[in-house]
C-alpha cells in the first residue's frame, strides 16, 4: 500500500507491513461484550424502538404489547429474550424500560448467589420496573423458586425469627417487569420459561440492516465511512449488531495509517483480511473447525469435545460464538450423534462430498 498521501492500496509503507498475521480465531467476532467496549458499547445503543433497526417482527409486536399494557396502566407481561450473544437483547431491554416510562434494574444470573441478594432488588423495585437478569439460564434452582411466586403473585416469602419462634412471612411487591435474556434459551427450567408472556427469538441480522448499524455508529463516533464501506463491514460481521461496531473500529484504524481517514470499501477489504476474516466472514478458527470435520473426519460426526480439542479452542467458546454462525450459513450440522459437515463445507473447501457419482459434483 502507498502512503497515506496519495490514499492509494498497494503494499503498506514500511513499518507497517504484514508481519502480524493472525493465527488464531479472532475476539473480533466474538458476540460477547469485552470488558474495555462497555462504555462505547452503551453510547452506541439505540433507545426508543424507532432507533432501533433490524428485527422487524419483533419490534411491531412488542409496540402492540407496549401500547396495550400503558392503556391499561399496567406493568408490561413478563418477557424472554434469547438469541446469540451480540444481537441487541441488553438494548431491547432498556428500549422496553425507556418506552413504558419506567426504571430499569440490571443483574445477572452468577450475580444472584445468595437468595438475599435477589431479595434486595426485588424489594427495591417500584411500581412498573422493570427487573433485567442477563445469562438467566444461569440461576440457581433456590433463586428461581424464589422468582416463581414474584413473577405470579408479586409476592416473595421471608424468613423471620429464629429457632422456635421462626416463621415464614409473606412480603407483597409492586408489579414489574421481569426481562431475562439468554444464549442458551434451552438451558432454561421448564417452569421458569412458562412464567414469561412474552417469548422473543432474535435472529441474526440481514447485512442491510448492519450496514444502516454500522452508518449509525460511524455518525456517532465521527467516523467518515461512505456506504460500500459500510456494506463491505456488514457482510462480514456474521450478523450481528456487536460485531459489526467492532470491526468498525478496527477497519477506521487502517483507513487512518494506510488510507486516507475514510472508511471506504477497498480499505475495508483490506483491513479485514489482515484481520483474517474473509468474504464470508470466517476466521481462522472458523476454517480449522471446518477443514477437521471434512479432511480429519470425512463427514462423520463428532463430539463437541473431540472437535474443540482438534482445534484448540474451549467447548463453550466454539458453541457460542463459532457454531452458531456455521449453522446459520450452512457449513455445519448438529445431530444426536455430534457435529457434521455439510455438502456446502465440502464445496467451500474444494473436496467431494461422499457418496456423489464420483465424477467430480460436488453436491
Amino acid at each position: 500500500m502507498s502512503t497515506a498521501r496519495d490514499g492509494q492500496l498497494g503494499n503498506p509503507p514500511e513499518g507497517r507491513g504484514r508481519e502480524a498475521e493472525p493465527t488464531a480465531g479472532s475476539p473480533l467476532l466474538d458476540g460477547h461484550l469485552h470488558d474495555e467496549e462497555a462504555q462505547l458499547d452503551r453510547s452506541l445503543r439505540p433507545r426508543t424502538l424507532d432507533e432501533y433497526v433490524g428485527q422487524h417482527a419483533i419490534k411491531g409486536n412488542l409496540r402492540v404489547f407496549i401500547l396495550a399494557a400503558r392503556d391499561r396502566g399496567e406493568p408490561l407481561d413478563h418477557t424472554l429474550l434469547y438469541g446469540a450473544p451480540g444481537l441487541g437483547k441488553t438494548t431491547l431491554a432498556n428500549i422496553l424500560a425507556n418506552e413504558m416510562g419506567v426504571k430499569l434494574k440490571a443483574t445477572s444470573g452468577p450475580a444472584l448467589e445468595r437468595p438475599i441478594d435477589l431479595l434486595v432488588i426485588l424489594s427495591s423495585l417500584e411500581p412498573g420496573d422493570v427487573l433485567f437478569i442477563d445469562e438467566i439460564h444461569r440461576l440457581s434452582r433456590v433463586i428461581e423458586e424464589i422468582l416463581y411466586p414474584a413473577m405470579e403473585d408479586f409476592t416473595f416469602d421471608r424468613i423471620v425469627g429464629k429457632g422456635t419462634a421462626e416463621r415464614t412471612r409473606k412480603i407483597r411487591i409492586p408489579p414489574f417487569t421481569l426481562i431475562g435474556a439468554t444464549t442458551r434459551g434451552g438451558n432454561l427450567s421448564a417452569p421458569l420459561r412458562a412464567r414469561f408472556g412474552i417469548p422473543l427469538h432474535l435472529d441474526h441480522y440481514k447485512p442491510d440492516e448492519l450496514a444502516a448499524i454500522v452508518t449509525r455508529s460511524a455518525g456517532l463516533t465521527k467516523i467518515e465511512i461512505r456506504e460500500d464501506g459500510a456494506h463491505e463491514i456488514a457482510r462480514r460481521a456474521r450478523g450481528t449488531p456487536r460485531v459489526a461496531n467492532r470491526l468498525l473500529r478496527r477497519v477506521r484504524d487502517f483507513a487512518q495509517v494506510d488510507g486516507e481517514g475514510i472508511v471506504t470499501r477497498e480499505i475495508a477489504d483490506y483491513a479485514l483480511g489482515r484481520l483474517g476474516i474473509d468474504e464470508r466472514g470466517l476466521d481462522e478458527v472458523d476454517r480449522r473447525i471446518l477443514d477437521t470435520l471434512v479432511h480429519k473426519f470425512k463427514g462423520n460426526p463428532v463430539g463437541l469435545d473431540t472437535l474443540a480439542a482438534m482445534v484448540n479452542e474451549e467447548a463453550g467458546n466454539l458453541e457460542e460464538v463459532y457454531e452458531p454462525y456455521l449453522l446459520q450459513m450452512g457449513f455445519l450440522n448438529r445431530t444426536p450423534r455430534g457435529r457434521t459437515a455439510t455438502p456446502l463445507s465440502f464445496k467451500l473447501l474444494g473436496v467431494v462430498f461422499p457418496g456423489d457419482d464420483g465424477q467430480g459434483k460436488l453436491w
